[in-house]
């Protein structure tokens, strides 16, 4: 498969993003790259080779869940920069636009 300005082009708008004619040059270079690769795997014989679902044979080992206090509000709020004596205090991040 080759490569073109005209598919970087396609997959640039697809992707909404734009690039400069010397990012579209690196980038024609890493996807000839990946597509090299994917061929060079289409040559190794897989027959007989159950496709891999998972890394581990472990299935959902999973727990009940425990409620339980690990630690008190207080202790909670010793190491906090800054509280008003029940909840931790924060800078404000989202500020309104006012019209």
């Amino acid at each position: 498969m080759e490569v073109t300005s005209e598919m970087i082009d396609r997959l640039a708008h697809l992707a909404k993003l734009k690039f400069s004619e010397e990012e579209k040059k690196e980038l024609k270079v890493d996807l000839e790259r990946m597509i090299e690769f994917v061929e060079k795997l289409k040559e190794v014989d897989t027959t007989g080779i159950e496709p891999l679902l998972h890394i581990s044979d472990a299935v959902n080992v999973l727990r009940e869940d425990e409620i339980e206090q690990i630690i008190s509000k207080q202790e909670a709020l010793l190491n906090a920069p800054l509280t008003d004596g029940n909840f931790f205090k924060v800078p404000k991040v989202i500020k309104k636009d006012t019209e």
